[in-house]
């Protein structure tokens, strides 16, 4: 397996020097400065990649291989009138990684908001901070924050009723907080950051968008695209919407294997394939990872391996687990990513993902889940899985 580590630019509190003791070898990265909708050009992708790669040395050495992610704009989602030149920007964008050696682009199809969370320091017993998504403090902005109209269709009364002790349990400074939280966006976001008069005008740009109108939207960009990856000798790996359910009313529709069957049946182009974030699938409890990892052998082409932990009473909240205890089979997963990569000869992309903020990264500042020690940690633990199982493949 190909290790690879997030990294957010020259502002990313963790350093190249600093990942390259990590033992990573690959960064998984994007022009985060580039607008949302405008084409890579291939100079800046290439003076991009040599400020990446010019402290290497034959002993640590790190390649930009992987995006994460080419932002894809939100008129191309409603193919709004004149959606065409963004998808045209993107092809371009496609064109100029290949051209530069970028081998796989990992990108989603979440209309409006990103990955999402509630709690950015969710204290755990050990006493570091995790990620948390807590369904009753995401309600209770939904209904009595934001006020969307007809919010309340979507809850149950017992729903609404745990959403109303939720909204009368925080304080001002926490409501503003969970506001910033979910309209502000998380690190590597796809898309922009709303006042709450903006977030309520983009979400009723989608009013009468359904599942199937958003699904079609979808087959109709990578039907244009798919070609050109392609021919650029790249990969394409969606990512599942995160959390993987409709939010604000909103169709999501990479959340589930029936999702992807539909994905890959329509368009089966080799270049078409997915991101297996364990994490974010296991957010479901009926999806099975394992299962999907095994299902999914020829299309995974990056895999986030990472897990949570749902809540009993509630399994739509969770919070980012340590990576080897949680909800997930993470073993067994593992042992299918590289059954997988024997079967097809090749190797995966794979990254440690939302690390615990833990030790000495609570006195520095982080992008949220993306500190450098509790990443370290996750990754330390799955290469030792890998060692494990390829040893033991190897005695068989």
């Amino acid at each position: 397996m190909r290790e690879s580590w997030r990294w957010f630019g020259p502002n990313d509190p963790v350093t190249l020097e600093e990942i390259r003791q990590t033992g990573a070898t690959d960064i998984v990265s994007a022009l985060h400065d580039i607008p949302i909708g405008e084409a890579w050009p291939l100079d800046a992708i290439q003076s991009y990649k040599f400020l990446i790669e010019a402290g290497n040395n034959p002993g640590a050495s790190l390649h930009w291989t992987v995006v994460e992610s080419i932002p894809v704009h939100e008129d191309i989602k409603l193919a709004a009138p004149g959606h065409q030149k963004y998808i045209d920007a993107w092809i371009e964008t496609v064109k100029n990684l290949g051209a530069a050696g970028i081998e796989t682009i990992c990108y989603n199809f979440m209309p409006v908001i990103d990955w999402t969370r509630t709690d950015l320091k969710y204290q755990l017993p050990n006493g570091a901070y995790a990620l948390r998504f807590d369904q009753d403090k995401f309600a209770a902005f939904d209904v009595f924050v934001l006020e969307r109209a007809n919010a309340r269709n979507d809850y149950t009364p017992e729903e609404l009723e745990r959403a109303e002790r939720a909204f009368h349990s925080m304080s001002s400074k926490e409501k503003s907080e969970l506001t910033r939280t979910i309209i502000a966006g998380l690190p590597g976001k796809m898309t922009d950051a709303y006042t709450l008069d903006d977030f309520r005008h983009a979400l009723a740009r989608y009013d009468g968008v359904d599942h199937a109108g958003l699904r079609r939207n979808l087959f109709s960009f990578l039907k244009q695209v798919l070609p050109h990856a392609e021919a650029a000798g790249i990969k394409l790996a969606i990512h599942p919407d995160d959390p993987p359910w409709d939010m604000f009313g909103l169709p999501r529709i990479i959340c589930t294997p029936d999702d992807l069957d539909l994905l890959f049946g329509d368009l089966p182009s080799p270049a078409n394939g997915m991101t297996l974030c364990v994490g974010t699938y296991g957010s479901r409890p009926d999806n099975d990872l394992p299962q999907m990892a095994l299902d999914y052998a020829s299309r995974i082409h990056f895999a986030h391996l990472r897990g949570v932990s749902r809540d009993r009473d509630e399994q739509r909240s969770f919070y980012e687990a340590n990576h080897l205890d949680s909800d997930i089979d993470m073993i067994r997963v593992v042992r299918h990513l590289l059954d997988n990569e024997r079967a097809l000869d090749r190797q995966i992309f794979i990254r440690p993902d939302h690390g615990h903020q833990m030790m000495g990264d609570m006195k520095k500042a982080n992008n949220p889940g993306y500190s450098a020690i509790g990443r370290m940690k996750g990754l330390a633990e799955i290469r030792g899985v890998i060692k494990a199982l390829s040893a033991m493949g190897s005695e068989q």
